[in-house]
Order: C-alpha cells, then sequence, then structure tokens
C-alpha cells in the first residue's frame, strides 16, 4: 500500500492520470534488498514527495523509475511506457536529476544543455532556443557562455535542473534538488517545480528536509527499508487537516467565536492559545478573515509542525 497524503485538492491518484506507476517494484545488491516491493502512484500535475530515512531505498527507486536500473521484479511505468520492455520511449518522457551533479568542467553551460538535447533528439534548430529557455528558467542565463568550472556549487545544482528539463519531459525525478541553493533559490525552485505541475507535468521530489517539501507537495509518499509504507495503521495529519496554534488577547473570546463557527477546537497551554485542524492556508486565511470580522484580537496564527514530520514520527518502523 502506497501512504498518500493530501491538502485540499482534487488531485488525488484516482483523479488524475498517473505519470508514474510503480507495482511490486524490487532490486537487490547482494543480500541487501535496496527496494523491497514498492507499489504506488505519481499523479500527472502534481508534486508528489517521496520520503524516508537513509536506506530506506529512495535513490535506488529513482533510478529504477529513470531506467538507470533494471528492477529484479514488479513494473514501473512512466506515462504508460514499461521502463523495461519500453525504455527509450519511458527514458525520453523523464527529466532525471541526481543528488550530485556532475558536469564537464572545460564545457559551457550552453555547451553542455546542447548535448544533452541533441541526445534526446531535439531538431538542432530548435536546440538555441530551448537552451536559453532552461537556463532563464534557472536564473543562469548570465552564465551561458561560462564554463561550468566557474559556477558555485548552488548554481551546478541549478544547471542540473536545467539539464533534467532541457528536452520539456513529462515526469521529473528530483533526488535533493534543493542541495546546496541559497534561500533565495530555494523559493525560486519551489516556485518553478509549482508552476511546472500546474502545466500537467509529473513531479516526484526527494528530500531529506520535510520542511522544504511543507509547501510544494501535494502528495506523498514514505519509504521504509526498502517498502511503502502503509499508514492506515499510524496517526495520520491529513485525516483531519493540518494543526494551526490560534492565540488571541482573549481566550474566552476566541473560544467563543470557534465554538459560534462550528470550528473544534483544543485548549493550548496559554490561557488565550487554542489549537485548531485545517485543511490548508485557504482555510486557516478564511477562518482569519472571520475571526477579526467577528471582532476578535488575534495575536498568533501559526501551523504547528509541518504535517510531513508530524506523519513521519508518528511512524513507529524506523524506530529499534
Amino acid at each position: 500500500m502506497s501512504a498518500v497524503l493530501t491538502e485540499e485538492s482534487d488531485l488525488t491518484p484516482a483523479a488524475a492520470a498517473p505519470g508514474i506507476e510503480a507495482r511490486e517494484l524490487k532490486r537487490a545488491f547482494g543480500e541487501v534488498r535496496a527496494v523491497d516491493g514498492i507499489t504506488f502512484t505519481a499523479p500527472a500535475g502534481a508534486v508528489t514527495a517521496l520520503i524516508g530515512p537513509n536506506g530506506s531505498g529512495k535513490t535506488t527507486l529513482l533510478l529504477l523509475l529513470s531506467g538507470l536500473l533494471r528492477p529484479d521484479a514488479g513494473t514501473a511505468r512512466i506515462v504508460g511506457h514499461d521502463v523495461v520492455a519500453d525504455n527509450l520511449a519511458a527514458r525520453s518522457q523523464v527529466g532525471w536529476m541526481p543528488d550530485v551533479f556532475g558536469t564537464w568542467d572545460a564545457l559551457t553551460c550552453t555547451e553542455i544543455l546542447s548535448t544533452f538535447a541533441h541526445a534526446y533528439g531535439l531538431e538542432r534548430s530548435a536546440t538555441p532556443a530551448r537552451v536559453a529557455h532552461v537556463l532563464a528558467l534557472v536564473h543562469l542565463s548570465e552564465f551561458a557562455n561560462a564554463p561550468a568550472r566557474v559556477l558555485s556549487r548552488g548554481q551546478k545544482q541549478r544547471l542540473g535542473l536545467a539539464r533534467a528539463l532541457v528536452h520539456d519531459p513529462q515526469v521529473l525525478l528530483l533526488d535533493e534538488p534543493a542541495s546546496g541553493l541559497d534561500p533565495r533559490s530555494r523559493v525560486e525552485l519551489r516556485d518553478l517545480l509549482r508552476r511546472l505541475a500546474d502545466e500537467g507535468k509529473t513531479i516526484l521530489v526527494s528530500s531529506h528536509v520535510l520542511a522544504e517539501l511543507e509547501e510544494l507537495y501535494d502528495h506523498a509518499v514514505f519509504l521504509s527499508r526498502g517498502r511503502t509504507v502503509d499508514l492506515a495503521a499510524a496517526e495520520q495529519p491529513a485525516a483531519v487537516g493540518r494543526g494551526w496554534r490560534l492565540e488571541a488577547v482573549d481566550g474566552a473570546e476566541l473560544r467563543a467565536f470557534l465554538d459560534e463557527a462550528g470550528v473544534p477546537w483544543v485548549a493550548g497551554p496559554g490561557t488565550g492559545e487554542v489549537t485548531v485542524a485545517l485543511a490548508g492556508a485557504d482555510s486557516a486565511s478564511e477562518l482569519i478573515r472571520a475571526a477579526v470580522g467577528a471582532g476578535v484580537r488575534l495575536h498568533t496564527v501559526a501551523p504547528l509542525a509541518g504535517r510531513l514530520e508530524e506523519t513521519y514520527l508518528a511512524l513507529n518502523e524506523e524506530r529499534v
């Protein structure tokens, strides 16, 4: 069973065509079962977070989905193409960004991207415009004719994303894409990935830093010891929404408003503090507007620990 969390959205795996389908995928390296029966789907037009501790099988899974590793058993499809039986067609639809991006340091950014564009069969007449477009997307236009050796680690990371995008794939597989990025670049990456998802692309993102995924993801798949985790038995915050802390000058005033609005609340440690469960930021915004309109003097509104972190910590599989 795959573990999927959703914000307030119609984009569930049942409602959107899957860009990625994995069924009982397995891959071992000697006695080590790196991937041991992973099953999940990632829908088109959404960002799916791939979450798990070191050794849970994330990178191996991404390599299997990219067509760079052959599974020992099970199946994987990319936009309907089997990664084994129809490997080239599947790979043509994938933009793969590994956690460590190797470059040809003597080549310029334009030369590197042009090489990959030609390898993917992009028409040579269309290559210059496409390369210029993806460099602009990742804010590297000024380095178009600079050799890769002059780029910082974060800039090389952005070049890696440009390489994954150069052939305009339908599926993006991103392994720790924010590694080495400064805060501004992380925000720009988040905005770009959301825009690409809105355009209908399937995006699967692996990251150890759950806070980076919190404002980005639509769905989440949790891995443990090479398997997808069934969250049915775990406390899953998505069932009731994410927790938000509200604090007002007059706690009684706040609680009376929530009672009248039919919003369940739990008393917090402070006299004017309560916790409520909301579906997302839009719901929080509506509640704040209604409370202020009713004369409630709110002075603090903040989400609790991220839902991804809440769910991850609720799992017992990694505890010894």
